[in-house]
């Protein structure tokens, strides 16, 4: 679960890790009231999304003064603003972080993720933080460095001291940046985040660092244990389906293809991407209703598909396990007799009832194409969004 900036500052500071003074607006006079409570100029007027990019984008300004403050909070609020991360068709901003600006003499790059590779927490740094940090990665990946920290023995003396030697960091800010560093851990350790990241990470004219930016993603399947955190939780930064997807336990995610489809297993579900995309097409979604789906999951299935208007054909491709054939069919031709289905739909189903689930599909009435094996599906599939 991503959270905004703002948010991820307030987390900072539960760590007692640096972040300038400032506080969220979601209205100009909000604005003007966080500006005179700091009362020191320039500061920073900087769009709150989940996405980033957003000073290339235009969603982050400076104010000089109160008049000019007003100004740019008018220009940023409401605005759709548009980076890499969003995708052409933006976002719409709705709040905004008004913060001192930071006296910078040195920009860096921290985060800190899981490796699923090696089972591990990697702490990624770069003296050359800043916007172009992913240019940086890209062609110049020696000025990266990682450390793997085993979670099992937390972080050490020896990752830290790695991590500075590598940043230069001089040996009278050695302190700060380990008691730094320790903060950040702990957060990422105790708060099940899937990502903390600073960029950049500012040494300030007095020497003294400063969390400028903060981003944090937090493991959505860990939040049962962090009351606290889901309320940080911003629907109106989700995809629409997936939103809905979740009301109803659906595993949903939005791709940019021309074929629904629905499975029961993440494995399943990947393979069936992948026939789709062999089949000349390519996945608008990622959709598993699980072992456990009723005929009501069904249903709400399709009319999630249905309401991506790139799809031009369904694929439902299900093992009959603990969720039985027989079931299934009568939630498809419920679902479609509801959700007055248009397109071409490809059934393909094995397992528990198989046969009475392909009688109740045969006996509905309604325009079905079934599928007897995976190569079976996929030809016709081919010929669906052809």
């Amino acid at each position: 679960m991503k959270i905004h900036e703002y948010q991820a500052k307030e987390l900072f500071r539960r760590y007692a890790i640096p972040v300038p003074e400032g506080g969220v607006a979601a209205t100009v006079a909000e604005a003007l009231a966080i500006a005179d409570e700091i009362n020191a100029y320039p500061l920073v007027v900087k769009a709150q999304i989940h996405a980033g990019g957003r000073g290339k984008g235009g969603g982050v300004k400076l104010a000089a003064d109160r008049e000019e403050l007003q100004q740019k909070t008018c220009e940023i609020l409401g605005m759709t603003l548009v980076t890499p991360q969003t995708g052409p068709e933006g976002r719409l901003v709705q709040k905004v972080l008004i913060e001192q600006a930071a006296d910078i003499s040195r920009e860096l790059y921290l985060s800190l993720l899981p490796d699923r590779a090696t089972a591990t927490i990697v702490i990624m740094a770069s003296s050359a933080g800043g916007m172009d940090i992913e240019h940086t990665a890209a062609t110049m990946p020696d000025k990266i460095i990682k450390v793997s920290v085993n979670p099992l023995q937390g972080l050490q003396p020896h990752h830290i001291r790695r991590i500075l030697f590598g940043l230069g960091i001089a040996p009278d800010m050695m302190k700060q940046w380990s008691a730094l560093l320790a903060a950040l851990y702990r957060l990422f350790v105790e708060n099940d985040c899937a990502l903390v990241e600073i960029n950049p990470l500012v040494v300030a004219g007095s020497g003294s660092l400063l969390a400028v930016d903060a981003k944090i993603e937090l493991d959505a399947n860990a939040l049962f244990r962090h009351a606290d955190l889901q309320k940080y939780r911003d629907v109106n930064e989700e995809d629409p389906f997936e939103a809905k997807a979740r009301e109803y336990n659906l595993n949903y995610i939005r791709l940019s293809g021309n074929v629904g489809n629905m499975v029961n297993g993440a494995g399943l579900a990947m393979a069936t991407m992948d026939i789709i995309k062999q089949a000349g097409a390519e996945p608008a979604n990622f959709l598993d209703v699980g072992g456990g789906a009723t005929a009501a999951m069904v249903e709400k299935g399709f009319e999630i598909i249905l309401s991506d208007p790139n799809v031009r054909g369904i694929f439902i491709n299900i093992f009959g396990g603990i969720l039985r054939c027989d079931v299934l069919a009568s939630g498809i031709v419920e679902a479609v007799k509801k959700c007055s289905v248009t397109v071409p739909l490809v059934i393909r189903m094995e397992g528990t009832n198989v046969e009475q689930g392909r009688k109740i599909l045969a006996d509905s009435g309604l325009q079905l194409i079934t599928a007897v094996d995976m190569a079976d599906a996929a030809a016709k599939v081919a010929e669906m969004v052809a």
